[in-house]
């Protein structure tokens, strides 16, 4: 890839931090389409994917997301992350995994997988 994946990871980790809905879909593309727990059949579009994240942010706690390792695939990258839930990860704690492809420096397929981190 021609860009620097580690840095667009992160920002992109910080946008969802911020739950910035117009700085997300910044990072996707207007066809993109998007998968996690919720939406096993994925979503397609910025139509789609701006009120499932304004639905998402308005339903769940603080959420901090670190980036802990990226790596290049054909066609984009994998990025491991932690989140910690609510101020200081005082209502627990996620370790996720996201595929993502991307195409002149936007995503066009996301796919999230996510478990609980034990107490």
């Amino acid at each position: 890839m021609s860009f620097d994946i580690a840095k667009f990871n992160a920002d992109w980790l910080a946008a969802w931090s911020a739950k910035d809905v117009d700085a997300l879909l910044g990072f996707y593309a207007a066809d993109t389409v998007y998968k996690d727990n919720n939406t096993a059949a994925g979503i397609t579009g910025h139509a789609q994917l701006r009120p499932y994240l304004e639905g998402l942010f308005a339903a769940t706690p603080k959420m901090i997301y670190t980036p802990d390792e990226t790596w290049p695939i054909p066609g984009g990258f994998c990025g491991r992350w932690y989140c910690a839930i609510g101020e200081d990860g005082k209502d627990g704690a996620l370790r996720g995994f996201d595929l993502c492809l991307v195409k002149n420096g936007r995503i066009t397929l996301n796919e999230v997988y996510v478990h609980v981190m034990p107490a």
